[in-house]
């Protein structure tokens, strides 16, 4: 039996690939084709990353990760850009749809990144394509569990200045306040958007 934390990250994780699915039964060949927030990723190939853990057996990610040299960020890319050209979009939906309650965990990332895992890159196709975010209060569960490596691992400087979402309990950095929304404060602190390119909101 999970902990109250694990499960609260479950029902969550569930409930945002529920509200991914039912967006991507809908897009059109346009949408698949838009551009994401992953640079160099449309749509499309975003979604197939999406499905990745669900696609790969543990051998298959450990032959994965040893053609790619063990670059995390070069087996995902090729795999993202070969699935597209194998499936069409409709069965990437499908898929992903008829995973929505799977348990996958990322290694070391346990509940808590999963949840992140869904909430980021679903921003990454919504946003876009000027799609509903997820409910403020999510965004912020799967924010406000980040350790600071894996905040790290996006690059991002703050340069001394504090995020702090005005529709939801999230706090990030230190120093100068900046009043973001919860959706723009993930996007900012995982590189998709620049701080200085996001309205401030008035206190």
């Amino acid at each position: 039996m999970g902990t109250p934390d694990s499960e609260r990250f479950a029902a969550e994780t569930f409930a945002e690939r529920e509200r991914l699915a039912s967006l991507a039964a809908d897009f059109g060949p346009d949408q698949w084709a838009t551009p994401s927030l992953c640079e160099g990723w449309r749509v499309r190939e975003v979604l197939a990353h999406m499905t990745m853990p669900f696609r790969i057996s543990g051998f298959g990610f450990l032959g994965g990760m040893v053609r790619a040299r063990f670059s995390f960020d070069r087996f995902a890319d090729r795999d993202a850009r070969t699935t597209t050209r194998k499936l069409r979009d409709e069965e990437l939906a499908e898929i992903y749809r008829s995973n929505v309650r799977h348990p996958w965990r990322p290694p070391g990332g346990g509940p808590a990144g999963a949840l992140s895992h869904e909430v980021i890159h679903g921003l990454d196709m919504t946003e876009p394509l000027e799609l509903p975010a997820p409910p403020a209060d999510r965004i912020a569960l799967a924010l406000g569990s980040a350790e600071p490596r894996n905040l790290a691992y996006f690059g991002v400087d703050l340069g001394g200045r504090r995020l702090v979402a005005d529709d939801a309990d999230l706090t990030v950095g230190e120093g100068e306040e900046h009043r973001l929304s919860a959706k723009d404060v993930l996007l900012v602190v995982t590189g998709r958007r620049a701080l200085d390119g996001v309205r401030r909101r008035s206190r």
